[in-house]
């Protein structure tokens, strides 16, 4: 591990990290050459960065990127990085990456639709939001690529049958293919969190893997691992009263995809949830 300092840097500002946003800034060089490499940032590309911090990361996805765009919280921080700008190809934007509008701050900085990239060091209380709003868009992006928690990453790229598969799981697969491209020990950060870390890579799907009402899908997803120890088909029965069907209706949907009654949600494939939703559907507008 090639470690630099960045209290040194914090010293000389006078800046005390904030706890409460979760600041942990990399300490290892080799590791920021890796997160690089497994964003595969490319001349051609535009990133955007959330939570640049120090500006570490910045300047090494400016080395290889066309340009990049970061959106940082923390107003002490934004001034350390107007003063030592990380690289000439950057621009560095203060305000909450949650409440602003991504597409229209990078096209304010001269994106005009060049292949788009998400890379970040996402502060852990934020990252589900944050992954999902990339996911979704606007804009639309090729990938995501992010520093979380272990145990997140763990869960975005779990299959059915897994401890760690549920909402989240599906979720992320919906719209992308994830892969936990690496596991980051605590002293490669200051201050150290007292969790491991992870690089997730998640490659964005042009098109859903699955054909269903995304709304609906999810409202079954989710209504489906809202009491993990029921059976699936006891967990939706307020969701199919609420869509106006009855029981007979699951036992019937779960009975042509072939699903035994008694299988609980973590059981089940998106495939599987897609099958069920769009069953269900039908019956809906068939009443």
């Amino acid at each position: 591990m090639q470690q630099f300092s960045p209290q040194r840097l914090l010293r000389k500002h006078g800046f005390r990290h904030k706890r409460r946003w979760g600041q942990n800034f990399i300490s290892d060089k080799n590791l920021l050459a890796s997160i690089v490499r497994d964003a595969g940032v490319t001349a051609q590309d535009w990133v955007f960065e959330i939570g640049p911090g120090l500006g570490t990361l910045t300047a090494a996805l400016a080395d290889a990127a066309h340009f990049v765009t970061a959106v940082e919280l923390d107003r002490e921080l934004v001034a350390i990085l107007h003063e030592r700008p990380p690289a000439v190809n950057c621009s560095v934007v203060q305000g909450d990456a949650r409440a602003l509008e991504w597409d229209s701050i990078l096209r304010r900085h001269g994106w005009g639709g060049q292949p788009l990239k998400m890379v970040a060091n996402l502060p852990y209380y934020v990252t589900t939001p944050l992954i999902m709003r990339c996911l979704e868009g606007p804009p639309r992006f090729q990938s995501c690529t992010v520093m979380v928690q272990h145990e997140v990453a763990r869960r975005m790229q779990a299959e059915p049958g897994s401890k760690d598969y549920g909402i989240l799981s599906l979720m992320v697969q919906y719209y992308s293919s994830p892969h936990l491209t690496r596991v980051v020990p605590p002293d490669a950060f200051f201050p150290r969190p007292e969790v491991h870390s992870a690089v997730v890579h998640l490659a964005i799907h042009s098109q859903p893997p699955v054909t269903a009402a995304k709304d609906e899908l999810f409202a079954v997803i989710k209504q489906g691992f809202s009491q993990r120890r029921k059976t699936f088909r006891n967990a939706v029965r307020p969701l199919v009263q609420e869509w106006e069907l009855d029981m007979g209706h699951v036992d019937a949907a779960m009975s042509a995809a072939g699903i035994d009654s008694r299988v609980r949600a973590e059981e089940l494939s998106l495939h599987d949830f897609a099958f069920l939703t769009n069953a269900l559907l039908r019956y809906r507008n068939d009443r």
